[in-house]
Order: structure tokens, then C-alpha cells, then sequence
């Protein structure tokens, strides 16, 4: 699909084999659409591969570089290092990239690169993080802010309005991170103020989430809520931890920690029904990399976009550095988490 206001004709899907895996410096993945040379060269860099969610949409990336025959450069991995990103960043520009796709964990210390990319006219297009500066094609991403206020409304009626809720702050060097914890502490604060947050910093890093969490149980072990902002990096070290305590009581039963995340991965889901967490918000892995990929040939083909609303249920904004098509980002529960629309229910675990 695309959106109803592009101003020139749609995108013609091919097809093409796979090409066998190939290694570079930071790189990992496969060199694919090497047949498809007439179009023009994508380079992909994915930012991370120490979490469920970022290794689910390495998986759609793969899935619809191949199925759509894009001529994809050897996809690499900058494992969430600003600094690799740089370098690798550097190679697609030496290999001939039209277009680049990252998701740049750390927003602020890309800008300089942006800005070289800019002046030799290589497009950008960034998932799931918004660069602080630094001009971007388009940002494919979900309304963070959302994700905080829906997990604040969430847990505030779970527990009635009252009581001690552990926050799993993300990065707040990132503006995800930052999205979403400015938006569930205003949120805590308006809607439910007799509930106590107690915002924990990770850097997106489930070792020291647990470790921290630890420290928070034992000055108050009557916490009976967690807001996760991430369950592909948090999910298992926090299950661990509550099993470990003898804290990890099904939903329903007396001493439950009511839990909600972010991410929307099979793991969720399944701890969704097994009664150990409540709900996730699910970030669509899926549509970020359709989408991802669907933008860097339309920037590399010269095409443009305006501000509006899309025909895929999305709206496109217009941001200081560039625009941002912010796709649906559901809440999940155990009402719907077997639905199978969902992106955490047609991927391998």
C-alpha cells in the first residue's frame, strides 16, 4: 500500500533470488537484490541484535528485501554503537548507496553524519528512533508518546489508582526513551496521583534493568506494578528476577504484579497468556521495515511526500529536519493478543 497522496505512480515489485551470506566489517546478514542491479542500491543498517524485538524486524527486513527484489548492499549490524553505525554508514556511501536505512539508537551523536549524507544528496531514512538534528528523507516510526500514556492508563486502572509502579526507563538520549517516559510520568501525574513511580535508567539494557529493579524490591518490596519500556530487552531478566523473589503470581491471583511493555513480540504474547504480564503496545516490526524499505527506493527514485494522512492507517507529520509517517502501534491484552493481524503472531519465535 501506499499513500494516497504520492505524486507520481506506485513502486513496481520484483523479484529475485537471495544471495549467498556475505561478511564485512560489522556486518552479518546476507547480500541480497545482487541480481537486480539496474535498481538502485540500498544500504541497510540494523542497530542492535541483543533484542527480540530488533531481531524480529532483521527478520522482515530480510523477508521483504527478497521478496521485493531490492538491490540491498551487504546488510550490516552496528550493535548499538554510534561509532560502528559511522563506519558502516561510511561503507554504503563507498559502495554506491542511492538510499540508507538506519535506526540510530543514540539520536543526538548522528547529526554530523546526517549532515555529510545530506551534502552528497544519499536520502535517509530512519526506524523507530527520530534524529535530534540532521536532515532525514522520512522516520518510520509509531507515536512514543503514546506508548507512555497508554501504558499509564493501563496500569492506573489495574491498580486502581493507587500504589507503587517501577519504571524501565529506555535511553534517555534517545528520543523514544524520552518519549515515553515524559509521557507516562505527566500522565501518572494528571490521571492517577495517589500511584508513586520510581523511573529506573537503563540505556535499554536488560542487565541493568534487573539489577536495578533488585535495588528497587528491596527498599520497597510492596511495588505491584512495572512499566517495561522495551520487552525485548527487558521481558526475560524481569520474569527471572520476579520468579527468583517468588514474586511472578498469575493475573487474577492474589500478589500479582500487574505488567505492561512495549514491543509486541512473541514472548509478550505468550506471557500475556500465561497470566505472568497484562498487556504490551505493540510497535509494528512488520510495517517498520515494509515501510523502511518502501521509503528508501521512493527517496532513491527522487519521489516525494507530503503531510497527511496515508492509506495504510498511518499520518504523516512534518518535522523540523524532515517528515515522520507514524504508524498504528496497538495495545494488546489478553483480549486480543491471539488476533492474528498481529505482527507477533505471524513471525518465528
Amino acid at each position: 500500500m501506499k499513500p494516497n497522496h504520492l505524486r507520481v505512480t506506485a513502486l513496481v515489485a520484483g523479484t529475485v533470488l537471495l544471495a549467498g551470506a556475505t561478511t564485512a566489517c560489522n556486518r552479518n546478514s546476507t547480500t541480497a537484490g545482487s541480481a537486480s542491479t539496474s535498481k538502485p542500491a540500498i544500504g541497510i543498517d540494523l542497530p542492535r541484535s541483543d533484542s527480540d524485538f530488533w531481531n524480529s524486524y532483521a527478520q522482515y527486513t530480510r523477508r521483504y528485501v527478497a521478496a521485493q527484489g531490492i538491490h540491498a548492499l551487504p546488510i550490516s549490524n552496528s550493535q548499538n554503537d554510534v561509532t560502528k553505525l559511522v563506519a558502516n554508514v561510511q561503507v554504503f556511501e563507498n559502495t554506491g548507496a542511492k538510499a540508507i536505512v538506519m535506526a540510530p539508537q543514540d539520536t543526538g551523536a548522528i547529526a554530523s553524519t546526517l549532515g555529510r549524507l545530506a551534502n552528497k544528496h544519499i536520502p535517509v531514512v530512519s526506524v523507530d528512533t527520530r534524529p535530534d538534528s540532521g536532515k532525514v528523507y522520512m522516520v518510520v516510526r509509531a507515536d512514543n508518546k503514546a506508548y507512555g500514556t497508554k501504558a499509564c492508563e493501563f496500569l492506573g486502572k489495574q491498580l486502581g489508582g493507587k500504589g507503587k509502579v517501577a519504571e524501565l526507563e529506555g535511553a534517555l538520549d534517545s528520543i523514544n526513551g524520552r518519549d515515553r517516559s515524559e509521557a507516562f510520568a505527566a500522565c501518572m501525574k494528571k490521571e492517577f496521583p495517589n500511584i508513586a513511580v520510581y523511573p529506573l535508567a537503563t540505556n535499554w539494557d536488560g542487565s541493568v534493568a534487573s539489577s536495578k529493579l533488585q535495588t528497587l524490591l528491596a527498599q520497597h518490596p510492596d511495588i505491584n506494578g512495572i512499566y517495561m519500556q522495551a520487552g525485548g530487552v527487558f521481558l526475560q531478566p524481569t520474569l527471572s528476577l520476579l520468579k527468583q523473589k517468588g514474586l511472578l503470581k498469575p493475573a487474577g491471583t492474589q500478589g500479582h504484579i500487574a505488567i505492561i511493555s512495549n514491543d509486541g513480540i512473541p514472548q509478550e504474547f505468550d506471557a500475556i497468556r500465561s497470566g505472568q504480564i497484562d498487556a504490551t503496545v505493540s510497535q509494528p516490526a512488520d510495517l517498520y521495515a515494509k515501510y523502511a524499505l518502501y521509503y528508501a527506493q521512493a527517496a532513491a527514485a527522487g519521489k516525494t511526500f507530503e503531510p497527511g494522512p496515508t492509506d495504510h492507517d498511518s499520518t504523516i507529520i512534518q518535522l523540523p529536519n524532515g517528515l515522520e509517517d507514524q504508524l498504528p502501534a496497538p495495545l494488546v491484552t489478553k483480549s486480543n493478543v491471539d488476533d492474528k493481524n498481529l505482527w507477533g503472531n505471524n513471525i518465528s519465535k
